[in-house]
């Protein structure tokens, strides 16, 4: 069980829910409902083993930086040698472009982007100032790659998705900068600039949501009300940890915008379909979330 443990911890287990909940987003916004079950199955797997693939390179890479930093990682503590996470980010990196194959050409182009843009981010691009778009980017990818079980004549790369897919990237741009030092004491500058960030895509998900032209009536009211509570809840916490940066506050902030994510998630499932049952589908992966964020790191 203790090893079980370290490479679930490892993989960050409980973060991989807020990746399915891409998933379940973008292939709602290109199908209205789960028509195709085995191809929103293999979705739901190419999304989860590139997600953990990509955690689990980033302690590989990390490695050095978590000696000094996180002694008690799997990698740094001995529990995992440096082989063996490097091979198990390798197979499931294989398992989840495998996976979008078997879906079609355009979930195999965006599972390409999606492992190009991971790699990237946890080998090169991590400490450098395009860390957090390329972390973004991951983020918009994900949400494309739930989008893309669509015929080869149609095209992917167009609204509703396109736009909710870039809103949402960068929520996780802003997201991403806040959380750059959260190991340790933070910086003011990066908190001030991630919560900028944050807030400007929480903006563009608001105006979105109110002026654009939905197929169907909505209680513009009921929606942004539930909008503005989440976004109320995530701006407390980014206020606490601005005023007091020890990595305690912002560790929290961090994991209340990721669980609010997925909480944005279900109410764009929701302003899309209108089915309740689609939206309490999404908001439903936080428990297992919260559940094994008892056990293991989340960020």
């Amino acid at each position: 069980m203790k090893k079980w443990l370290a490479y679930f911890q490892l993989m960050r287990l409980p973060a991989v829910f807020t990746a399915m909940s891409d998933i379940l987003l973008g292939y709602l916004l290109t199908h209205n409902s789960f028509e195709l079950p085995i191809q929103f199955a293999l979705l739901i797997v190419a999304s989860t083993s590139l997600y953990l693939s990509g955690m689990v390179f980033n302690d590989v890479f990390d490695r050095k930086v978590d000696a000094e930093e996180r002694p008690s990682r799997p990698i740094p503590s001995g529990r995992i040698s440096t082989q063996h996470a490097a091979v198990l980010g390798g197979l499931l990196m294989l398992a989840g472009v495998g996976a979008a194959q078997a879906v079609g050409k355009q979930s195999l182009i965006v599972a390409s982007l999606l492992v190009v843009a991971i790699l990237s981010y946890d080998s090169i691009l991590k400490r450098t100032i395009l860390g957090p778009l390329a972390m973004g980017l991951c983020r918009f990818l994900n949400v494309m790659l739930g989008a893309s079980a669509v015929a080869r004549e149609i095209n992917l790369w167009v609204k509703p998705q396109l736009r909710i897919a870039a809103i949402l990237g960068m929520y996780v741009v802003g997201l991403t900068w806040f959380a750059r030092m959260e190991a340790k004491n933070s910086h003011r500058g990066h908190l001030l600039g991630g919560t900028l960030v944050i807030n400007a895509g929480l903006a563009a998900l608001v105006w979105m949501i109110a002026t654009y032209p939905w197929p169907r009536e909505l209680n513009l009211t009921m929606l942004l009300t539930a909008l503005g509570v989440v976004v109320l809840t995530i701006n407390r916490r980014l206020i606490q940890a601005i005023l007091n940066p020890v990595p305690q506050n912002v560790q929290i902030a961090v994991k209340t915008m990721l669980y609010s994510y997925v909480m944005l998630n279900a109410i764009i499932v929701f302003v899309w379909t209108t089915n309740p049952q689609y939206a309490i589908l999404t908001a439903a992966l936080l428990i297992p979330t919260i559940v094994l964020s008892r056990w293991m790191s989340v960020t």
